[in-house]
């Protein structure tokens, strides 16, 4: 069960996102101030952060701040602060994203969704440091990628797209779990973003790019890392 904390000094808000949360099996530990929020932090890590930048006690900037100092749990700001001045302060101090209120319960259950699962994919990807293959190494720590000993220029999508594939090695990642992943919410249902990036990565690491040995298709369901 994922531990989220939510730190909303809105008793009407903060009773919703509780409700919310927990019928979606989420343990829910909340706060109405920073320090009541560090207090809960110091006494067991969350898996995710939902924070407020208006609090009464502290400037939500230098709270996030000093959460990103002690943990690389996401942090999702929630604001009326619409400014892009706002968003960009908060996104520099270590925010994982900034959803402006009013907004959609639906929407930020989604985002926390996305922002958990990359956080996980990264520990994933952390834990295995370094895959390897017959002819191509993966560095994950440093994002390097070695075939027969040659460096591999990827862009940033493509590295992305490997990299969580290469973080499960033989299971299954659905395609949306893919598009939620690299590319938002937005483009859950874009399957066609997934089939031309994954024919970039086969011509750039396949020896037939036709018949896959590494990167595997389950038609209609997802793709596959076979080391």
């Amino acid at each position: 069960m994922a531990r989220v904390l939510v730190v909303e000094d809105d008793a009407q808000l903060a009773r919703a996102l509780r409700i919310n949360l927990e019928v979606r099996s989420y343990e829910v530990a909340a706060a109405r101030n920073g320090d009541g929020a560090l207090r809960l932090f110091a006494a067991g890590e969350p898996d995710a952060v939902l924070l407020d930048l208006g609090l009464p006690d502290t400037d939500g900037v230098e709270l996030i701040k000093a959460i990103r100092s002690r943990s690389r749990a996401p942090i999702l700001v929630l604001s009326a602060r619409h400014l892009s001045g706002e968003k960009v302060r908060a996104l520099d101090a270590g925010a994982d994203d900034y959803v402006t209120k009013p907004f959609s319960m639906d929407e930020l259950l989604a985002r926390l969704r996305a922002a958990t699962r990359r956080r996980r994919a990264t520990a994933e990807a952390e834990a295995l440091t370094v895959v390897t293959t017959d002819h191509f190494t993966i560095d994950l720590p440093a994002k390097k990628l070695l075939r027969e000993g040659h460096p591999v220029r990827l862009t940033p999508t493509e590295w992305h797209l490997l990299e969580i594939l290469a973080a499960s090695p033989g299971r299954r990642v659905s395609q949306r779990a893919l598009l939620l992943e690299v590319w938002g919410p937005a483009y859950a249902e874009n399957t066609n973003y997934l089939r031309v990036y994954m024919a970039q990565l086969r011509r750039k690491l396949e020896a037939d790019p036709s018949r896959p040995r590494y990167l595997i298709t389950e038609p209609g369901l997802g793709y596959r890392f076979e080391p």
